[in-house]
């Protein structure tokens, strides 16, 4: 890892293993799936998320897409949360549609206007187990990146005021 404490790849999985987002905090984003017809009725759905700090994000000229190449994880906020079942439509199980919500207010903390260093992301995590036996494990992943907006506080997300989680560096 070259010196590195946690290079992105490393924390997340491998940045092929994640779709990432920029969101602003109080919105919120809904992903259907289609089981291709078949009956998930028996699925076990559950969600979570946590938020991380980036050190730096890069961003590719021509596509403005997210560049993770050179980004390690500085920190983890104490935000740890399970989303809600109300998040996740199952009622169309039966002919395998799933509606899967990522929720708003996912960080409560400090965002500096543009960022392109100490990046608020969110982690979010959406797992489902089959009904079969042996039962099968599923997950997807988001990295939302919080991005300011009016009403959230202007400030360096290290630095631990208000409601905001705890930063815990990793060292």
């Amino acid at each position: 890892m070259s010196g590195r404490v946690l290079s992105f790849k490393d924390y997340i999985g491998g940045a092929d293993n994640v779709i990432s987002l920029e969101m602003f905090p109080r919105t919120q984003k809904a992903f259907t799936y289609n089981f291709g017809g078949n009956d998930v009725s028996g699925y076990t759905f559950t969600a979570d998320y946590q938020s991380i700090l980036l050190d730096t994000v890069t961003y590719d000229r021509i596509t403005g897409d997210p560049n993770f190449t050179d980004t390690t994880v500085a920190g983890y906020f104490d935000n740890y949360s399970s989303i809600s079942g109300t998040n996740i439509n199952n009622v169309e199980a039966s002919t395998g549609i799933v509606v899967f919500t990522i929720p708003q207010n996912r960080y409560a903390g400090n965002i500096v206007p543009n960022a392109r260093t100490d990046v608020v992301a969110s982690v979010v995590s959406f797992q489902w187990q089959t009904d079969d036996s042996p039962a099968q494990h599923e997950l997807h992943r988001w990295l939302c990146l919080e991005r300011w907006e009016a009403g959230v506080d202007t400030g360096s997300p290290r630095q631990n005021t208000g409601a905001q989680p705890a930063f815990i560096a990793l060292t």
